[in-house]
């Protein structure tokens, strides 16, 4: 039974509705785990593979990146964990029998669910030019077509080489060596498309483009703001880290256009209490923010905060903001400006509660600041989170225990990706080090970033598209815009597990590589293996994965760059890719000698807990900016609005998913079973447009170019949204963000505020 997908490609416009839950995880997350696991995996297989997640001997999961404390529960996952580590290591396969009963048009109008539910990759297929369908192909072959299309280009800027968050340290460093050694700095990744904005703001403020706490800092904060993140569904093990912080007598205040469940209450299934008892209670403070009024309500705070200083010595903390900061004259009087009728139009917010999340800041001597895609993908972002650094630099937080900057990545090595240098802009310093190892001039002209290299397809100035793992169809902005793109390439090439929708939207030719999971053996000429990762706090350590391969035609991830590099750039190469791909800690060897902080890496990683990685604003109050110190900022306010009848959307995630990746066809959580179409709309602004509960409509995005982009047939659900605001899932949504809506600075693409109208095609 576990073996045998889903018999039909099941409806996802009819979703049954019931009213939310208010608290999370508990014997329902523990149930649902085991289910989806033994349909997946089966019962000893289930047992043989939950056990080994995110333990020290064990594998990283490859969901998210949240940290794994030093001392482990022999359950150290959650729900989606689960989820992610069991549609992994499935027994179900997907051969080239599969491939032939289902040409490509045929596989193109079924569900991301659907396709995702087939199970595993099995061996190498081939798409030629003209075919109705996949067929197999050896490695060689395979290797072959992609190095005659990469080597008959005109440029190697002609080529995209993409990366996911969940490839490993090792791989990942050596895709962007092939791709700087052929020629390229196109190097667009997932974090374009998530936390670029946090990157940049972080760097210009802090010097360092990520957070600067580890787990025991959040033991350690007296107030923790949880700022545009949903941790119940997308990180759910920081429900625990959050329940250890109350236990020590932290405070938190939610700040979300959606009430979540998980910050409402966490029912622990790790202890009695969270699965016979109540649980506990996380969110002290729930600020119901409009979309987009994060800044606006940081900037008003800063005010607060700085009047108060006016009266009492010691609000601020004036030593550090003489020794270690600059600009704080033109901040404060832009701070000082900030006008009360502005932000609460802005937030949404009460005069009352901003009153009272001040009272809790001001009673806070360690403050912490988290966030997610809530903040990161706005016009705005940059200054947004630019603005939460203010906030916690006026009173010190920034460089003492449980004090700093929280960015919450989501896929499990998306940080470490970019630390290996999977970056469209890489450092001038980053570029003479690789130089100076290999031996070759690395090219400095910047790349495409994701919205950049959608463009460069569209518009015929880039023909070959390679994926390393991921979904970049279904991952990526403007639908219709992004498949037209990739249609128009000569050859895309996906490194996979799974299939999804990317491998339906082809170029001319495309291939699919099947790779070994983080579940599974590695074995090479050199013995077995292990990968690492860095999880979203720059801790790294090692994974080492425990099953049987899903079938003895996979390569590992650094094996298929390894052997297309040599294939490609050919014995001319002195990059020893033959030595890499038989031992990965000579892959760690040279991490040593070019990414700072890796000395010694064989060494480090041998500690069965891993190695922080130095971070200066943390270590040392030291701040590698352009000043040498923390950057005050003053930027305008700036807020989405919505004219009179349209509504300002947000796309989200469902519990069932993780990213792309289609779990299931429930929101539990929310109260929405069997389907996907829905759209959350708070009641009275329904009432107004007409919209009854259980009636559907279309939803329509208004945007500047006048083009009309349209997703048909949603399910109108009425429920506590913040007023003038709407939430509904992605990748369904993803059709109605302009690819020229993006993030001032960082590119993001702006899927968190997106202007539409509610088009009615069915009542209730």
């Amino acid at each position: 039974m576990a073996a045998k997908p889903p018999a039909g490609d099941p409806v996802q416009d009819a979703p049954e509705v019931v009213p939310p839950k208010h608290a999370a995880a508990g014997f329902p997350a523990v149930g649902h785990s085991l289910r989806i696991a033994h349909q997946q995996m089966g019962v000893r297989r289930t047992a043989l593979t939950l056990l080994q997640v995110n333990q020290k001997k064990g594998f990283d999961c490859p969901g998210c990146a949240w940290p794994e404390p030093d001392k482990r529960h022999t359950a150290e996952f959650c729900e989606n964990g689960a989820k992610a580590v069991a549609e992994e290591a499935t027994l179900r396969r997907v051969t080239p029998d599969f491939f032939a009963a289902h040409p490509v048009a045929d596989l193109a109008t079924r569900s991301g669910y659907w396709l995702g539910q087939q199970g595993r990759l099995t061996q190498p297929m081939y798409l030629p030019e003209g075919a109705e369908g996949y067929e197999p192909v050896s490695w060689d072959r395979a290797f072959d077509i992609i190095a005659d299309e990469l080597q008959a280009l005109a440029s190697p800027d002609e080529a995209v080489f993409y990366t996911s968050g969940r490839t490993s340290n090792e791989a990942a460093f050596l895709y962007q060596l092939f791709a700087r050694e052929f020629g390229t700095n196109n190097l667009p990744d997932c974090s374009n498309m998530c936390h670029e904005s946090s990157g940049s703001a972080l760097t210009e403020t802090l010097g360092v483009g990520k957070g600067s706490v580890l787990l025991e800092d959040l033991y350690k904060a007296d107030l923790i703001i949880v700022a545009g993140q949903n941790p119940g569904t997308n990180h759910p093990r920081m429900l625990s880290a959050l329940e250890k912080a109350k236990t020590n007598g932290a405070k938190i205040i939610s700040v979300n256009p959606l009430p979540e469940a998980g910050l409402e209450r966490f029912k622990n299934p790790q202890n009695a209490k969270g699965l016979a008892g109540g649980g506990t209670s996380l969110t002290d403070l729930f600020l119901q923010i409009r979309i987009g009024g994060d800044q606006a309500l940081f900037r008003l705070l800063n005010k607060l905060i700085l009047e108060a200083s006016d009266n009492a010595p010691g609000v601020i903390d004036e030593d550090f903001i003489a020794q270690h900061t600059h600009g704080f004259e033109d901040f404060a009087a832009a701070a000082r400006a900030a006008d009360w009728d502005e932000t609460l139009r802005a937030t949404g917010l009460e005069r009352a509660d901003i009153d009272r999340a001040l009272s809790m800041v001001l009673a806070s001597k360690r403050t912490i600041v988290c966030w997610a895609m809530g903040l990161t993908q706005h016009k705005h972002s940059v200054p947004t989170i630019r603005e939460v650094v203010n906030f916690l630099l006026l009173r010190g937080n920034v460089g003492r225990p449980g004090a700093g900057v929280c960015p919450v990545r989501g896929h499990s090595n998306v940080q470490g990706d970019r630390t290996m240098g999977i970056f469209e802009r890489p450092a001038p310093a980053f570029l003479d080090a690789l130089e100076k190892e290999f031996g070759f001039a690395p090219p400095r002209e910047h790349g495409f970033d994701v919205v950049r290299a959608i463009r460069a397809m569209r518009d015929g100035q880039a023909k070959v598209f390679f994926a390393m793992g991921g979904n970049f169809v279904a991952a990526s902005p403007d639908t219709d815009v992004t498949e037209a793109a990739m249609r128009a390439a000569r050859l895309t090439v996906h490194v996979s597990t799974k299939l999804n929708r990317s491998h339906v939207v082809t170029g001319a030719r495309a291939l699919i590589l099947p790779t070994l999971g983080r579940t599974e053996r590695d074995v090479q000429d050199g013995g077995p293996q292990f990968v690492t990762v860095e999880d979203s706090m720059g801790m790294v350590h090692a994974s080492r994965g425990r099953l049987e391969p899903a079938s003895p035609h996979l390569l590992s991830e650094p094996a298929i760059v390894a052997r297309l590099a040599r294939r490609v750039l050919g014995p001319g190469s002195a990059t020893p890719w033959e030595e890499f791909a038989k031992d990965y800690a000579t892959i760690r060897d040279r991490i040593a000698a070019v990414i700072p902080g890796f000395e010694d890496f064989n060494a480090k990683v041998s500690n069965p807990s891993g190695f922080a990685l130095p971070h200066a604003p943390r270590d040392s109050r030291s701040f590698p900016t352009t000043t040498g110190k923390a950057n005050f900022t003053d930027a305008p306010v700036e807020y989405p609005t919505a004219p009179e009848g349209r509504l300002l959307l947000q796309t989200l995630r469902s519990h069932d998913q993780y990213n792309t990746t289609i779990y299931g066809l429930d929101d539990r959580y929310r109260g929405i079973k069997n389907g996907r179409r829905v759209v959350l709309v708070h009641p009275e602004d329904a009432r107004a447009l007409g919209l009854a509960d259980g009636s559907y409509a279309d939803l329509v995005s208004e945007w500047t170019d006048g083009v009309e982009r349209r997703a048909p047939g949603f399910r109108v659900v009425h429920y506590p949204t913040a007023r003038g605001c709407a939430a509904s899932y992605y990748p369904e949504t993803n059709v109605l963000v302009p690819l020229d809506a993006t993030a001032d600075t960082s590119n993001t693409p702006a899927s968190k505020s997106v202007v539409v109208r509610l088009e009615q095609t069915r009542p209730a």
